[in-house]
């Protein structure tokens, strides 16, 4: 079957999370990525986990969600000797990939220019917690401190309580999708041009455009967001948009829908003199506390098949574990597996994206730590004496199963 990145070969020094998904969504997509780990441990996310366990007794699931699709290669990064070879790869490679702090790849020696030098069609994209100057040029770029600068903590939770930042990496999985929409839109230029460029990414840069609708709000409207007591789902909403107990102690998230239709749904006339725009804004968190004491009389199937009979837009609430199982996501094979030569048969979420006729596809489970640095060599003209020479100086290390 055709694959959509055929050809493409993209050099890949990103770890943790932002740079690792982008290269990972483009290895679904057929590119060859190289993965350039450190020598020894490897990428960072290698030794981190979630419970205090490993899957398999020794894979982190942080680093098998990431790096499906990809061959290791694990290089000292210091020598020059691997410098050396790391130009002669980037003579035939496509795009390099890196999201270590500002500056650091470039006084090593892997910096744009340095690229560009032997390559001048290369694309570069390089990933930063805040750009790559400024004053907070130096600070950590982490997931939640993003989060939080950027206003998504500010207007998540209830009024009364702290704020919450979101149950998953959002700032870094945004990022990785401008990651990916800046390098597809370099290749494409590059086919017409046939120039590389370099490409800056930053999580806050991503956080602050993913938020535009609520920045356009608060900058021209002269308003700000303030959190409600209640649960209403977003700061900027009015009432009944939000997340309602059951009977069954489960819960019902509430969207667009007009109040009439709820209330009768929920048999509650009561509720009638609150069906008014600004009344379900200015008293929204009395209106959610009412709404709520309703849904609680109906078990979470009843409820939800009352309201989706009524238009009302509407889903169950559902942890990992059932999400996974949802007729919806089993219709789609969303959830699949690979097999690992440690984790075994590890469970993942397959690609989002369908395309009829270059289909992504789970080719490769995530490597071990330079699993494939001999044959990738080999591939650039390497002999098995040269390589061997490289294992034994502590240049390079190779993980086998």
């Amino acid at each position: 079957m055709n694959k959509a990145l055929e050809g493409v070969r993209i050099l890949d020094f990103s770890h943790l999370l932002q740079g690792p998904l982008a290269t990972q969504m483009l290895g679904d997509m057929g590119a060859d990525v190289v993965k350039i780990e450190r020598a020894g441990s490897g990428d960072m996310f290698r030794g981190m986990t979630f419970f205090a366990k490993w899957v398999g007794g020794s894979e982190s699931p942080n680093f098998l969600a990431w790096n499906r699709n990809k061959r290791s290669i694990a290089f000292n990064l210091k020598s020059r000797k691997v410098h050396a070879i790391i130009m002669e790869m980037a003579k035939s490679a496509d795009v390099v990939v890196q999201n270590f702090r500002p500056g650091v790849l470039a006084k090593l020696g892997y910096g744009y220019d340095d690229f560009k030098a032997v390559n001048p069609r290369i694309i570069y994209c390089s990933g930063s917690g805040y750009g790559e100057e400024g004053p907070y040029v130096d600070r950590p770029g982490q997931d939640m401190l993003i989060q939080g600068l950027a206003g998504v903590v500010a207007n998540t939770g209830r009024g009364d309580q702290a704020p919450v930042p979101a149950g998953a990496g959002l700032a870094d999985q945004i990022g990785a999708m401008n990651m990916v929409y800046g390098i597809l839109s370099a290749l494409f230029w590059r086919e017409k041009t046939g120039k590389g460029q370099k490409i800056e990414v930053n999580l806050l840069a991503g956080m602050l455009a993913h938020l535009n609708q609520e920045y356009v709000a608060v900058l021209n409207l002269g308003e700000d967001f303030v959190r409600p007591n209640s649960g209403i789902g977003h700061p900027g909403m009015q009432a009944p948009f939000g997340i309602y107990e059951t009977a069954d102690k489960g819960y019902v998230s509430i969207a667009m829908s007009p109040f009439k239709t709820l209330y009768t749904v929920l048999e509650a006339p009561q509720l009638a003199p609150y069906d008014d725009l600004e009344t379900l804004f200015s008293k929204r968190d009395e209106v959610f506390d009412k709404v709520n004491a309703e849904t609680r009389k109906f078990g979470t199937a009843d409820l939800l098949a009352r309201l989706l009979a009524a238009d009302i837009w509407c889903a169950e609430v559902k942890d990992i574990r059932r999400a996974a199982q949802d007729p919806q996501v089993t219709h789609m094979g969303m959830i699949t597996s690979y097999d690992h030569p440690r984790g075994g048969n590890v469970k993942v979420v397959a690609p989002a994206v369908r395309m009829s006729e270059t289909p992504a596809r789970i080719e490769r489970p995530a490597p071990l730590v330079g699993q494939h640095g001999r044959e990738i060599l080999a591939e650039f003209g390497f002999s098995s004496a040269e390589i061997a020479a490289l294992e034994a100086a502590g240049d390079m290390t190779v993980d086998e199963a």
